[in-house]
Parts: structure tokens; sequence; C-alpha cells
């Protein structure tokens, strides 16, 4: 099983020394989420500092940025970091495209499958120097001169993933992607009954299979090296539980589980301002369908059975204070757990 970790990029000073120590513990994969900061500046630094390790946004919102501006961005840290740059987007919700952004939201699965056959049309254009020819519902790319063309990097196609929850966007990822980013707000359960079974659908129907296709996420990791650190971590994870269950959106996965009234009881909360008192409502065995809880020694096995044979990349988050070789063994431990992934099969075809 690939292992991925969280950039710290409050500082971006910060970011080349933390990612070069990750690199060095064996992770596979770093990421940077567009929560407070921009994700991809960070990464940039990211590269510059490091050789081998696997870089992604993780994720930046698509419909605010043009596939263009995008295209330029993913070339870049594609071109720099030697081809370890994996762009990782999401659709985002309703409120947040339209009130935080004051942007267009409608039929998101479609146009986000757009937004990635574009950017294919983008990069092709570039590497090959073919005309740019992409006509959609909801984006049009026809002008492309040599003057703004970044031209060729003599790479493989940038990897694409998109952040999928519902069955139309997860149809849309194995349709279009070499990837889906699945919410951490998701059970075992609802792995192999929901997103699993669509997903190798709709490979299927496209000639594509999971050896090519990762699947990242799909639930949180709560460790560290003692219970006491794993109980802080579990609450931090117990609040996070409450926050997505309080939307509507998430709903069917309390529902699987026949706890859907506790969806509703959150989403109240919400509208009574009441946020410090929701993650108390997540009863310990709600917050454990959710997340693999172990101390680091006996991590691997904890996440083999949350998440064995359902994804083949999940997330760790170590304190400042781990030595590097316990960070390395740790991720050496969860490596060896066997996945059907084998690597991106990226080509040159819009």
């Amino acid at each position: 099983m690939r292992v991925s970790t969280h950039l710290s990029y409050n500082d971006w000073r910060a970011c080349g020394p933390e990612a070069a120590a990750f690199e060095a513990a064996g992770v596979d994969s770093i990421q940077c989420p567009e929560l407070k900061h921009d994700p991809f500046i960070p990464l940039a630094m990211a590269a510059l500092a490091t050789e081998r390790v696997q870089l992604a946004t993780s994720v930046a919102i698509a419909f605010p940025r043009s596939p263009m501006v995008v295209a330029n961005t993913t070339w870049d840290l594609h071109r720099h970091s030697k081809g370890r740059f994996v762009l990782g987007l999401g659709s985002q919700v309703k409120p947040h495209i339209e009130r935080r952004f004051s942007s267009e939201w409608n039929a998101p699965a479609a146009k986000m499958g757009e937004y990635v056959e574009a950017l294919r049309a983008i990069f092709t254009a570039w590497e090959t120097g073919s005309k740019l020819a992409y006509q959609g519902d909801h984006y049009k790319f026809s002008l492309m001169t040599p003057e703004w063309s970044p031209g060729p990097v003599g790479l493989p196609m940038p990897p694409i993933m998109i952040a999928a929850v519902g069955p139309v966007m997860l149809k849309t990822a194995a349709r279009v992607c070499d990837g889906a980013r699945l919410h951490g707000f998701a059970t075992r359960k609802y792995l192999e009954d929901v997103v699993r079974p669509l997903i190798a659908d709709e490979l299927a129907k496209h000639g594509k299979s999971f050896e090519n296709f990762e699947v990242t996420g799909g639930g949180f990791v709560a460790t560290g090296p003692d219970e006491e650190a794993v109980a802080k971590a579990a609450e931090k994870l117990r609040y996070r539980v409450a926050f997505y269950g309080s939307t509507p959106a998430y709903r069917g996965v309390f529902e699987l589980h026949g706890v859907g009234e506790l969806g509703e009881k959150l989403q109240h909360a919400t509208r009574q301002g009441a946020w410090d008192k929701m993650a108390a409502m997540v009863p310990d065995d709600v917050l454990d369908l959710f997340l693999a809880r172990a101390t680091y020694r006996d991590l691997a096995p904890a996440i083999e059975k949350r998440f064995g044979g359902l994804v083949d990349t999940v997330s760790l988050d170590f304190l400042d204070s781990d030595l590097p070789e316990l960070r390395a063994e740790v991720v050496k431990s969860v490596q060896a757990i066997p996945t059907v992934f084998k690597g991106y099969k990226t080509a040159w075809a819009a």
C-alpha cells in the first residue's frame, strides 16, 4: 500500500526541508490541500528539494479556475519535478462555489469530466504541437499559438485525479481520470457496497482496470507513538466526522449504517451555530466506522483491516517529535500491505 502525507504549508521556507524529510522516510506521496492557502506553490518548493517522492494537490478547487490556468501551473510543476506531479482536482459544493468563490455551479460531474478532457487536450497540444481543438458543452479551447505554448516536456502526461463522493462523480473519475480521491467521510462498508462496485463497473465499460487506477482515501487514520497520541488524534477526527456528517450530501453514508438521524441532528446543530457541541454528538462506535485507530506499532494491521483490498493509498500525519527512523519504520510496515494498483497508464491523446 502507498503512503501519503500532508505538507505543512503555513511557512514556505519550511516546505523544502519538510518534504526532504518525508522523502527520506520513504513516503510515496506528499499532498497539499486547498484550505486556507494555495495548494500549488508549496509543492513547487517541495519539488526543488526532493528527487523521488510524488507531489500532489489534494485537492485544488477546479471550477473557479480556468482549465488553461490550471494547465499552465500543472505543466510547470510537472516539468520542474521531472514528472512527479499529480493533479488532484475537486468540485467543492454549491454554496462554496457560488458564495465563497463567486463562480457558477451547474452539472458538476459533467463539467468536471469536460475539465479533465480539456486539460488533456491542452497538454497534448503543448507536447505534440497539434492543433488545440476541444469543444464541449461547458469548455471550449481552440486558440494556442507558439508564443503561448510552453512547449514539450518529454515526459508522460501528468496524471489527473478527482475527488469523488457521489455515484455520478465516482463514475466520472473512473471514465476520464487516472484515479479517484475518496472523501474521508467513508466507511469500509460504504467502500465495499457502493464505491468499489461503481468504479469497477465503469472501469470495465471503458477498458480500464484497477491496476492503472489509483484509489486513495476513503477514511481516516488516528495514530501516534502511544495511546495518548492516538486518543488525541481520534478526538480531532471526531469533529471532522461530525462536520462532514452534518452535510446532507453525505447523509447516505450514515444511512447505510442505520444512523441517518445523527446526520439530521448534526445539521440542526450547524443551523444553531453549535459548532463546539457537534463532536460530542458522535459516539465511539460511529467514529470507529470511519477510521483506523492504532499506535505506530500496531498500525499496519489496523490499516489493512480498515482499508485493505479497497484502496491503494492511505494518508498518515506524523508528529514533529517523531524520530526519522521511526517514521521510516512505520511507512515501510504499511507499504507491505498488498494492493492492486501498479502505476498510471498515461498516454498522449486528448
